[in-house]
Parts: structure tokens; sequence; C-alpha cells
């Protein structure tokens, strides 16, 4: 909060979440989108049936991870169609860990958790040293590289910080930190909820999948215009978060007094949004049970912007907003142009709390190569 948040802020935003700053990273991300689809193939393909059921979470968790990171450090960590090195597996069981723990102590009173969870506070602090010391290595790493000479190609977020040098290298290692740590659930549990949606609902799955194709040269050619050629995409990535938001609500201390439906609420008070609650009301969403991404694409003199809320809004949106929705598109951009997705489970998933919202049960999926 204050004047020391308002500045790391305002010197991130233009290599982070600015549509200037996507352009320079889709590039990375596309890579990685299609390195995955190329393996997820062979996978598929080594089976005479030309399909394989699986649970793609921890395939699709290694997917953010590798992304964000070569977007981020401009470093790959072979955890997608290669063998991963021990360093990047350790810093996945270190992010697991780290997200367990702070589950378990997040609402454990203080009094209480100094006699019952000294086990997990060591696990906890074990966890963050190893991620902030993993996170120093590779700033280090860039920042040798850059004082040795310039790069003259785009090498990633940390390395264009370090190059403008308006932040500490201890901001911008703790705000890469934080990108990395909170890239992977909040990408993965979208993108698997969406692959299961399109598996319940194959005509939809169909027109996204014509959609791909109709744009796979331009992309080809030029990664950045899948942010404008995927307009039914963007709308279903967006109807998932509707359903299954992964932060479950969003808060804010008001600045000033109001009254809303006629209560009078101070300034300083916290306000919460529910985005679970909201996204399945029926009086601002009809037919709030049904999947259905046209509702985003079908605006008729009102505006959306208020109720598509999963990353934030104004100047304290989500940082990673700009790197998720990069992530999740172009990943679904080329599953579903090669693969056609099914699944048994026709039953709705439900959703349980572990410090973001994820499903209680992952899916089954099964993936048919198309010719």
């Amino acid at each position: 909060n204050g004047p020391e948040w308002r500045f790391n802020r305002t010197r991130l935003n233009p290599d982070v979440l600015s549509p200037k700053a996507a352009q320079k990273y889709i590039p990375m991300v596309d890579m990685v989108a299609r390195d995955f689809s190329q393996a997820l193939k062979k996978k598929v393909l080594q089976n005479t049936r030309r399909s394989l059921t699986l649970n793609i979470q921890p395939s699709i968790f290694h997917y953010a991870i590798e992304a964000s990171t070569l977007a981020l450090f401009g470093e790959r960590l072979g955890l997608v169609g290669h063998n991963p090195n021990p360093a990047s597996l350790n810093f996945i069981h270190a992010l697991d860990a780290m997200f367990k723990s702070t589950v378990r102590l997040m609402f454990m009173p203080r009094s209480l958790s100094r006699w019952t969870s000294s086990k997990t506070w060591e696990e906890h602090f074990e966890a963050w040293d190893y991620i902030f010391q993993y996170a120093d290595n590779r700033i280090q790493k860039i920042y040798q590289e850059l004082a040795l000479s310039r790069p003259k190609h785009y090498s990633g977020i940390v390395a264009e910080l370090l190059l403008h040098a308006d932040l500490s290298p201890d901001a911008i290692k703790a705000n890469a930190i934080e990108l990395t740590a909170g890239s992977v659930d909040t990408t993965a549990v979208p993108l698997i909820m969406t692959l299961f949606e399109l598996a319940r609902n194959p005509d939809l799955q169909q027109a996204l999948c014509q959609e791909s194709l109709a744009a796979q040269a331009n992309i080809t050619d030029n990664p950045q215009r899948a942010m404008v050629e995927l307009p039914l995409l963007r709308a279903a990535l967006k109807e998932t978060l509707r359903l299954y938001p992964v932060g479950a609500s969003l808060e804010r201390l008001l600045s000033s007094d109001m009254v809303l439906q006629n209560y009078h609420i101070p300034a300083g008070t916290l306000v919460q949004v529910f985005l679970y609650s909201l996204g399945r009301n029926p009086a601002a969403f009809p037919r709030p049970e049904r999947y259905d991404p046209q509702r985003w694409l079908e605006v008729k003199g009102s505006s959306t912007s208020f109720r598509h809320l999963a990353f934030g809004f104004g100047v304290r949106q989500c940082l990673g907003r700009r790197l998720a929705e990069v992530e999740m598109l172009l990943l679904l951009h080329h599953v579903l142009k090669n693969f056609l997705v099914e699944t048994l489970n026709q039953e709705d998933v439900g959703m349980v709390y572990r410090f973001v919202l994820t499903p209680g049960t992952v899916p089954l999926l099964t993936f048919r190569a198309i010719n």
C-alpha cells in the first residue's frame, strides 16, 4: 500500500501488464504452447487407437511454469517435451509445499500455531527460501549477462526491468517471484476447466476448432495475431472464469464513505465481492448454469467490463493478467486444432478452496488426434 506500492506498480506495468509488453513475450509463450501440443501428440500417436485418456493436470501445471519462467527469465526449464533438470523439479516441489503450508497456516490463530504447526512453519520457510534462492540465481545470471553486453533481442521481462533500472534489484526479485508463484494454479485451473467444459459441449468445441484452423496461418506467421484472431476462444476463457474463478473474492478498502443499497459504509471498511456467487447470479447472468461464451460477444447496450472481474480491475488489477491470458489462449489454440477432447464425466465439478479455488476432483479427459 501507499507511495512505495504505487511507485513500484507504475514502473512494472509498462514491462509486464501493458499490451505493448505482451507483444514482446507472446512468441516465447507460443513456443512453449507448440511444444506442449507436439509432446501430447507424440504420446497420443503411440497408442494404436490414436487417443489418450489421462489426468492432464500435471502436464498443464508444467506448461504454466515453463511458459511463465521463459517469459520472465528468458530460460527454459525442460518441463514440456524435454528432460527437466533437477533444479526445475525442486522448484516445482517448493511451490507446491509453499501453497499447501500457506493454506494450513492462513486460518490458524498465531497463539495456537506456535505449538501445533511447527513442522508446517518449517516447511513453509524452507519452501520460500528455495523459491527466493531459485529466483535470485536466475536474476544474477541475467544481471551478469547484461553487464557483458546489451542483448540484441528481447530476452524476457526481468531483463527489461534490469535494463531500465527504475526499480531496485530486490524489488524486481520480489515481483518476479510473485509472478512466478502466482502464475501456476491461476493459469492451470482455468485451462483444465475450459477443456472439461469443451469436452461436455462438443458443438462449441468444433466451432473453436474451426476458428483456430481459420486463424492458423496468420498466427503461425505472427503469434501476436492470436489476441485478435480468436474472439470466440477469448470469450470461452471469460466464461470459464465466470463459472470457475480462481480467486474466491476481490477486496477493496473504501477511501470515502458510500451508501450501498441503503446501507451507509464508512471509509476504511473492507468490502469484498465474492466472484463465485456473482458469476452464478441469474440477475447478472441469465441461465448462469449454462456454459455459453456467446454471452460475452453479444453485448446489447450494456458493458460487460464489470461482470468480468476474475483479474480485478483498475490500478490494482492482477499484474500477471496479460501473461496469464496469453498462456491460456495460445495453449488452447494449439490443442484445439490438433485434438478432439472428450470426457465421460457429464456431472458438474465442484470447486474447493485451497488458497485458490481448484476442482475437488480433476476430471479425466480423452485426447484424440485430428488428422
